[in-house]
């Protein structure tokens, strides 16, 4: 693909999420990070939930929207940042994904489209807005990797490259491949193959993990709270993770850091 079609950055920069159920959300992510939130009317949008740090007035750190259809999964989006909207979302289609919703404006919450790749997972791509500051993250209750599950990871190593100039960097993990998404220096998150041991019909899906400051806490806390973990508490070289889904469904992930994710 020609060097003009990629985008400009390509880091991580916002997450939402959409449910079916956003007053169990609300409660579930308040009570697990400790967030507080306040709700957006986005002119010809509707009520946008914007979820912060520690008080109402603290960084923002995700958001939340109502399923449109309920027909769709209960799911977060991992946006990442680009310079230019319509380039972005030219390469992805250029790459062979899919432009789900076109570029548009969501007033001061910024410019964002949502798109597919080419196996099916889902992603955004994002120009911040004035009202929210995008990239509060690697802290302590807040998101700090993104990782992507597929089957074809050759062919992603080649449309991510070909949209975001991202460089694959596989690293042994127990005798297993893990794969870092890399921008120079930079990790903007990592990749794992969906072996025999997936269930056949299971989606290719981007997921968010959060810093939290005691893993195993945190999951029983996330169970308590009504979730399902997936993956218990385990030992891996970045930390101490667990995956889970919420009280409506839709994936995610702690861990415990052992250094800054993400740096």
């Amino acid at each position: 693909m020609p060097e003009q079609t990629r985008a400009a950055s390509g880091r991580p920069g916002w997450i939402d999420l959409a449910s079916p159920h956003p007053e169990t959300a609300r409660t579930f992510y308040r009570a697990l990070f400790g967030w507080d939130s306040y709700t957006l009317s986005v002119p010809g949008y509707g009520d946008y939930t914007v979820f912060t740090l520690g008080d109402v007035q603290g960084p923002e750190v995700a958001g939340m929207q109502s399923l449109v259809d309920d027909s769709q999964p209960p799911s977060w989006t991992c946006y990442f940042e680009v310079g230019d909207l319509q380039r972005a979302a030219d390469a992805v289609k250029a790459g062979g994904g899919r432009e789900l919703i076109p570029p548009s404006d969501y007033g001061g919450v910024g410019s964002m489209a949502l798109c597919m790749d080419p196996e099916g997972a889902d992603f955004g791509v994002a120009v911040p807005g004035n009202l929210i500051e995008f990239g509060t993250a690697d802290r302590p209750g807040a998101m700090c990797w993104v990782e992507l599950a597929c089957r074809d990871i050759e062919g992603a190593r080649r449309f991510y490259h070909e949209v975001f100039g991202w460089e694959a960097v596989d690293r042994d993990y127990h005798g297993s491949v893990y794969t870092n998404w890399k921008l120079g220096d930079w990790s903007v998150g990592g990749m794992i193959s969906m072996d025999d041991s997936w269930p056949p019909n299971y989606p290719p899906h981007w997921i968010p993990y959060f810093w939290v400051d005691d893993c195993d806490a945190a999951a029983a806390r996330a169970v308590d709270l009504g979730a399902t973990i997936r993956i218990q508490p385990a030992d891996i070289q970045p930390g101490r993770y667990a995956t889970m889904t919420d009280p409506t469904g839709a994936r995610l992930a702690v861990i415990t850091p052992r250094i800054a994710t993400g740096s």
